[in-house]
């Protein structure tokens, strides 16, 4: 795994909703080799873990990154006071991206709530061929839609307090759309119950799906063992860890 560790100027900081930022980072040398499903890991002022965020675009052309974060802590609040022109520590890319393959025909992209962002580095890659399906817990926390529908994606959104797009959860969608068949790719991102029922419905369907787990992390690369989930490969159940193995498995081989 092939990573950079070093200091970038953020070019861009916005406020995109309540407690959630976009930052651009000038970083060509990291740009140059992400992809998508892939992670950063940032030091916060003052703190010695780092914090773990995904990949939300690659331009590989400007040789910059963007990545969209809430606030959930105190470490994250600190990586928000950061602003345009200031430099950022960053450690990355970082994990195993999702499997890309040109040549489906019709992908589904599922993020909820804050899993949401990585699924658009996918959605600018599969452009008319993806559907996405976003689900967030009130319009209050609706984000990413306009980049999601420039892509030439089609985008569904779902609330759970019915304050915006479909009243209910992504699995409503999904199940609708693969009823009617014609589905080659899932992939997904956001809270383990979502991604579990998610799961559920491919594998009954039998349709290729990657999920992306968000999990605590200390080093990032796989030296500490802290991120450790229970997978199964060949019959054989074995703890894969999240920062280096993944963030992105099969769902098939993760043991809910």
């Amino acid at each position: 795994m092939k990573y950079t560790q070093g200091q970038f100027m953020i070019t861009e900081k916005t406020a995109i909703a309540r407690e959630i930022y976009s930052f651009s980072i000038a970083c060509p040398e990291v740009a140059a080799t992400a992809c998508p499903g892939q992670f950063v890991h940032i030091r916060a002022k003052g703190f010695t873990l780092r914090r773990p965020i995904s990949i939300c675009g690659i331009d590989k052309e400007k040789g910059t990154l963007r990545i969209v974060f809430e606030i959930r802590g105190e470490g994250t609040s600190e990586i928000a006071k950061l602003n345009k022109g200031d430099l950022i520590d960053m450690l990355a890319p970082l994990g195993h991206g999702f499997t890309v393959d040109t040549t489906y025909n019709k992908v589904i992209l599922i993020g909820g709530g804050i899993g949401t962002p990585p699924m658009l580095p996918l959605a600018k890659t599969y452009g008319n061929k993806a559907i996405t399906i976003s689900g967030f817990r009130n319009a209050s926390a609706v984000i990413l839609q306009d980049d999601f529908h420039s892509t030439g994606a089609t985008t569904i959104l779902c609330t759970d307090d019915g304050s915006a797009g479909i009243h209910g959860f992504v699995t409503q969608p999904l199940a609708e759309l693969v009823k009617k068949g014609g589905i080659d790719a899932v992939y997904a991102c956001g809270p383990m119950p979502m991604l579990k029922n998610v799961a559920k419905i491919c594998k009954e369907n039998g349709i290729f799906c990657e999920i992306s787990l968000e999990e605590r992390m200390a080093c990032g690369i796989g030296a500490c063992l802290g991120c450790a989930c229970r997978t199964v490969r060949n019959d054989n159940e074995y703890f894969a860890h999240v920062c280096k193995d993944g963030p992105v498995f099969n769902a098939e081989e993760v043991i809910w």
